[in-house]
C-alpha cells in the first residue's frame, strides 16, 4: 500500500508542481526562477505543517504518512531544478540573482518550514481552548 500510495501521491504532486509553474510564469515571466522558489516555499510550508500534524497522530496509516510527506510534497518540490536553474543563472553571469536564489530558498525554506509547524501549533491550541476557526 505504501508503495501505491507513494506513486499515486506523487503523480498528483509533480503534476500540480508542473501546472503551478506554467501559471506563476505566465504571470510573472522572468529570467528569475519565481516558479520553483515559489513552489519549494510552498512544499517547505506544506511539509512543515504535516509533519507535525502527523506526529500528534498515533494512528495515521504510514501509507498517507509516505503518501503525502514522500509522495506528494517530495514530487511537488525540487531540489534538482533549483540546482540546474542556480547553475544557469550563474552561467548567464547573473551572479546577484543565483546569490538571491540560493539565499531565499535557503533561509525562506527554513522559515517556511517553521511556520508550518507554528500554524499547526496554533491551530492545536485553538482546539485545545475550544476555539473555532471563523
Amino acid at each position: 500500500m505504501n508503495i501505491i500510495a507513494v506513486g499515486l501521491f506523487g503523480a498528483a504532486g509533480a503534476l500540480l508542481r508542473y501546472l503551478m509553474g506554467l501559471w506563476i510564469h505566465g504571470w510573472w515571466p522572468s529570467p528569475f526562477p519565481f516558479g520553483t522558489l515559489i513552489i519549494n516555499l510552498l512544499g517547505c510550508l506544506m511539509l512543515g505543517w504535516f509533519s507535525t500534524w502527523a506526529a500528534s497522530l498515533a494512528s495515521l496509516p504510514s501509507w498517507l504518512r509516505l503518501g503525502f510527506g514522500t509522495g506528494f510534497v517530495g514530487a511537488f518540490t525540487t531540489f534538482s531544478t533549483f540546482s540546474v536553474e542556480t547553475v544557469n543563472l550563474i552561467h548567464a553571469e547573473l551572479w546577484g540573482s543565483a546569490l538571491l536564489y540560493v539565499m531565499s530558498s535557503f533561509i525562506g525554506g527554513l522559515v517556511f518550514a517553521w511556520a508550518g509547524y507554528e500554524i499547526f501549533q496554533i491551530q492545536l491550541r485553538r482546539k485545545s481552548k475550544g476555539v473555532q476557526p471563523s
